[in-house]
Formats: C-alpha cells, sequence, structure tokens
C-alpha cells in the first residue's frame, strides 16, 4: 500500500530508504536488496515509492518482432535477468508472457513492465487495455505506465486517474508514466492521488536529463532510461572509448554502467546471445567519480526519439 502521509499537494509521501537516501530508492554504494543469480552475479533492487522493489537492470523487447520475442526473452531469463520490459504499442507482449510462462520460473520472481497504447488514453479504454496487459503477462503487471502524455492529442489526467483504478485493484502493482516531462508531473501532482513510481525517459550520455531526474528524486519517482546508448550513437565516443580501455570492458558496458552508477533503471535490449550476456555483466566493477564526470559532461541535449511536448502518434 502506499503510505498514507501527505505529500505536498495531493501526492503520497514516497517510502524512503533505510539508509536516508534519497525519497523513493536506494542508490549504489549503500546496502541493497540484490538478487541473486548463478551465485556470482548480483542485481540491486531499486525500492519504488509504494514498497515495491525493482531489478535495476532489465531486459527491453522494443523493436524485437513478436515471432523472435519470445525465444529472445527465454534466452534473457536464462542468462539471468528477471526484469522485462514490454508495451503494448511493442505488439509482443503475448510472446512475452508465452516466454515467462515456459521459463519454469516462478511469475513472482520476474518483474513485467509494460505501457498503455496511445490509443487507449480514454478513460474505459484505459481500465480494459491494462487488464488485457495483465491478462498476457500472467495475471498482472508489476509495473504499468501511461507510455507518453500526448498533450496536443489527449488529457491525460483521466488517463492517470484510471491508472489509479488498475493499481487499488491489483492489476497493476505499481503504475507510472514515461515521457512525462516537469510540467507534466506537475498537473498530476496538483490533480491526482498517486505518485507516479517511475518516470521512464530517454537519457544516455548525449541527453542525461539532470534537470527531470532531480525532479523525480525529490518527489520520489524513480528514473528509468530508455535509449540507454543512444542507438549506439555514443559507443565510439573517445570519451568512452578511453574508459572502456582503461576498465577493460565495452563501451556499451561502460555506458550501462554510468546508469547503474547514477542510480537509474535501466533495461538494455538484443536478440544475440552474447550481446545479452555482454549486457549483464556490469556488476563486476566500477566507474571513477572522474570517469562519472567525463561521461555526464558528454550531454547535448541530443534527443534520439521524439520531443514528448510535441509527440501526437495514435494508431490507427
Amino acid at each position: 500500500m502506499v503510505s498514507a502521509r501527505s505529500q505536498p499537494r495531493c501526492w503520497r509521501h514516497p517510502v524512503r530508504s533505510a539508509q536516508g537516501d534519497a525519497p523513493g530508492w536506494t542508490f549504489p554504494g549503500s546496502p541493497l536488496r540484490t538478487v541473486w543469480l548463478h551465485g556470482v552475479m548480483t542485481v540491486p533492487n531499486i525500492t519504488l515509492n509504494d514498497g515495491k522493489t525493482i531489478p535495476q537492470l532489465g531486459f527491453g523487447v522494443f523493436q524485437i518482432e513478436p515471432e523472435n520475442t519470445k525465444e529472445a526473452t527465454l534466452t534473457a531469463l536464462e542468462v539471468g535477468y528477471r526484469h522485462i520490459d514490454t508495451a503494448e504499442m511493442y505488439g509482443n507482449e503475448k510472446e512475452v508472457g508465452e516466454a515467462i510462462a515456459e521459463s519454469g520460473i516462478d511469475r513472482s520472481e520476474i518483474f513485467v513492465t509494460s505501457k498503455l497504447n496511445n490509443g487507449f488514453h480514454d478513460p474505459e479504454a484505459a481500465l480494459e487495455n491494462g487488464k488485457k496487459s495483465a491478462d498476457l503477462l500472467g495475471g498482472y503487471t508489476d509495473l504499468f505506465l501511461i507510455h507518453w502524455p500526448l498533450p496536443t492529442v489527449s488529457d491525460f489526467v483521466p488517463t492517470w486517474k484510471a491508472m489509479e483504478e488498475l493499481y487499488r485493484g491489483g492489476t497493476a502493482r505499481s503504475i507510472g508514466v514515461s515521457n512525462f516531462q516537469t510540467h507534466h508531473l506537475n498537473r498530476l501532482a496538483s490533480e491526482t492521488t498517486i505518485t507516479p513510481a517511475v518516470n521512464q525517459i530517454e537519457v544516455h550520455p548525449y541527453l542525461v536529463q539532470d534537470e527531470l531526474r532531480a525532479y523525480g528524486r525529490e518527489h520520489g519517482i524513480a528514473t528509468e532510461a530508455w535509449s540507454p546508448i543512444a542507438q549506439g550513437l555514443v559507443l565510439d565516443d573517445e570519451t568512452i572509448t578511453r574508459i572502456a580501455g582503461n576498465t577493460g570492458k565495452t563501451p556499451a558496458q561502460v555506458v550501462l554502467r554510468w546508469h547503474i552508477q547514477r542510480g537509474d533503471i535501466v533495461f538494455p535490449k538484443s536478440v544475440t546471445r552474447s550481446r545479452v550476456e555482454e549486457n549483464f555483466a556490469i556488476f563486476d566493477f566500477e566507474l571513477s567519480d572522474d570517469d562519472m564526470t567525463a561521461i555526464t559532461s558528454l550531454d547535448k541535449g541530443h534527443r534520439t526519439g521524439p520531443d514528448p511536448d510535441t509527440f501526437d502518434y495514435v494508431p490507427a
């Protein structure tokens, strides 16, 4: 349940970690609850503002064709991932659900995120399709997000109130948003009851989003980073390749580790097993403070995806 203590405006107060870190989650460097995998590798768990926990590293299935999704998801689960990120608009929820069912791993051990189709912002449609996603993914979603705010198309506040109903009914065990800017979040804060557990936004070394991430920390909203390597654009950057050479890691591992040490949740995707394994092997090294600063300094404000204030795509 969400804490009953009041948050400024109408939001509920986030859970605070026992170590006294920023509201909503614990960060690398403080004691973390971990998932032990293969007896060696660990993935930290982030504590969300509703008390639920989410593995900080996940596996994304964006742009994986439905016919390839089940095999890719099974591979990720075999490697050790216990967090899968899908969406209604990806068209592969069914295959993710099939992989989970066939994996032999108890559904309760796998954290599954999905996102509302842009065409279903009407509250009744949001309720109906939130339940459909839950049915495809094992009876519930661990985290269900509004995929885009669509401010030029519809009003996302009634949509969020429908998300609150999905949460209260247990269809979605946590709820959040994706691609919301500070002013979008401020509207939710002033007009709704439940604080989003997560804001999933584009973040990478060329778009560090520090202001929006700081807003999340202040309000107990965890940041998830999509396009974590900027669709590969950052992998040839001289700073990244230098640090990779110094650490004996690949550029992708360096960038993913940067996300982890910043406290964000990240879910790279690949259909190549060796790459899936490589992306998972980022917990046996640390970047120095100087390396972290150098990578963050690469910020250009460069988006690889749409601007959330103008994006208006609604599937036909």
